[in-house]
């Protein structure tokens, strides 16, 4: 799958992922209302607003974008009904196109890690059946247990031809209160990119590695170090727009083929509509500011990608 999200980016020339993030409040009150007409001011009435703007979204970009990422918190906050409206995201979303970044964070013991691969990544089998369950391209993965935690990962990865993105270095400003700790004289995300290195190693693809790494767009300087430090590996980057990167300060993140790094934007996209420079789409035209804002994404990376 890595090959496949390399091939789309070039096709596209957008090295963008879009961030399916619907936290209620980002959802225009006429997708609102109409859903909760039908179902009541009930959590099948969020998932059912989640469902229709995340498909208004998904046909709105589709053809400008290679990804998304939908982030599960924001599904599972509805309980069960937002899981539904996560799958059928999912779901749609592939039969668009795109390829599908699922963004949730797992991690855990041996046994545990390899259920929660199998549920994301792989296929689990019911009596002489076997399902792929919520089916997406890629997972993120969070690598505090070490090896015993990603390696189930991998291993579904190489079986199914997917991929991962391991969290290395995050955009969020605490991050550095455990990631920027010295061991032996270096960072800790230092270290964990070594590891994301070595997991990597027997999952290549044509030129990258099925095991990719999350490095925050706010810090360029520290990206262009694990840039260097992980040439096989690519890197979605995560920071960009509202939480204060640009196109220049992505650059870093790219290696010299142009490729190697994905960078994301959830709200500056999805909730375009609520900023002044779209704000005369209206409430009813969210879908065309969200395009319109991944259409100015697209030109301010072309400074920092294909270079």
């Amino acid at each position: 799958m890595i090959n496949e999200l390399i091939k789309k980016i070039v096709k596209m020339e957008a090295p963008i992922v879009v961030g399916l993030d619907p936290m209620e409040n980002y959802i225009p009150e006429c997708v609102k209302s109409k859903a909760y007409a039908e179902f009541g001011e009930t959590l099948a009435g969020a998932g059912e607003a989640v469902w229709q703007y995340n498909k208004a979204l998904i046909d709105a970009v589709a053809d400008i974008v290679p990804a998304v990422k939908p982030q599960i918190a924001m599904y599972e906050q509805f309980g069960i009904e937002g899981l539904i409206a996560y799958k059928k995201t999912v779901d749609y979303a592939k039969e668009k196109g795109l390829v599908v970044i699922g963004d949730v964070k797992r991690g855990d013991i041996g046994s545990t890690s390899a259920a929660y691969a199998t549920a994301h990544l792989g296929k689990v089998k019911v009596g002489n059946n076997t399902f792929a369950a919520f089916n997406e391209d890629f997972a993120t993965v969070n690598p505090y247990l070490g090896t015993d935690g990603i390696k189930p990962f991998v291993d579904v990865c190489k079986a199914e031809k997917k991929g991962i993105f391991v969290l290395v270095k995050t955009s969020n400003p605490s991050s550095g209160e455990f990631q920027d700790r010295l061991i032996d004289g270096r960072p800790l995300y230092e270290h964990v990119a070594d590891k994301v290195c070595e997991w990597g190693a027997d999952a290549m693809g044509d030129a990258y590695s099925y095991v990719g790494a999350v490095v925050g767009g706010t810090y360029p300087e520290m990206g262009r170090v694990l840039r260097k430090a992980m040439p096989k590996t690519f890197i979605l980057v995560p920071g960009y727009g509202a939480q204060g990167a640009k196109g220049a300060d992505i650059a870093p993140y790219f290696n010299a083929d142009g490729l190697g790094a994905i960078v994301n934007s959830s709200r500056g996209i999805i909730a375009a509509y609520k900023q002044e420079a779209y704000a005369n789409y209206g409430d009813a035209g969210f879908a065309d500011a969200a395009r319109a804002a991944a259409l100015a994404m697209k030109e301010d990376l072309k400074q920092a990608w294909m270079k």
